[in-house]
């Protein structure tokens, strides 16, 4: 895979610039190029928020704003439907069973998984982007689980630092459930 594109999407508060930010740092410890953007709605939690990122691994990306999205994340209902025309006919979209009701069809590939649930197991559903990076990692192969494991362990609070790894393992858990399933 010589590039790609990522969309996070969902709700103020949710952690998609978190995302975008883990994601980013592992991505570039393995010698790849990232052109990050964000957008989000001017109040503080439940606004609509999404993060982009265009990666490349032969330098810099040709255009940094997303156009054909490989992976779309979406994490609140708010943001269903509101990207899926950008997304590749061969994509895959990533959504939370419990805040997203439904993702409209299309010629993408569509997995629903309860992330914001596994997340309220553990303890804290601020977690809920940590498994749902985790788990699209797992699917796609983007970067390798000791990558983001490194970037969590750098990138995170001291105080939340295990709660991640643990957020990080239930993730990669679920994907695989998700892919011996399918």
């Amino acid at each position: 895979m010589s590039g790609f594109e990522i969309r996070f999407s969902g709700a103020g508060g949710q952690g998609l610039q978190l995302c975008a930010k883990l994601l980013s740092a592992a991505l570039a410890r393995e010698g790849k190029t990232v052109a990050a953007s964000q957008g989000y709605e001017p109040t503080s939690r439940g606004g609509l928020s999404r993060s982009d990122m265009v990666v490349s691994d032969k330098g810099a990306a040709e255009y940094p704003l997303v156009t054909a999205l490989d992976y779309l994340l979406v994490l609140d209902r708010a943001a269903a439907g509101l990207s899926e025309g950008l997304v590749r006919k061969d994509g895959l979209i990533l959504a939370d069973t419990r805040r997203v009701d439904k993702i409209p069809g299309g010629k993408y590939e569509i997995r629903q998984m309860p992330f914001s649930e596994t997340a309220m197991r553990l303890g804290n559903e601020r977690v809920a982007n940590v498994i749902a990076l985790s788990a699209l990692i797992a699917i796609s192969g983007i970067c390798t689980r000791e990558t983001l494991e490194q970037t969590i362990r750098t990138g995170t609070p001291p105080k939340f630092l295990d709660l991640n790894i643990e957020a990080m393992n239930e993730g990669y858990a679920m994907a695989d459930e998700e892919v011996a399933a399918a």
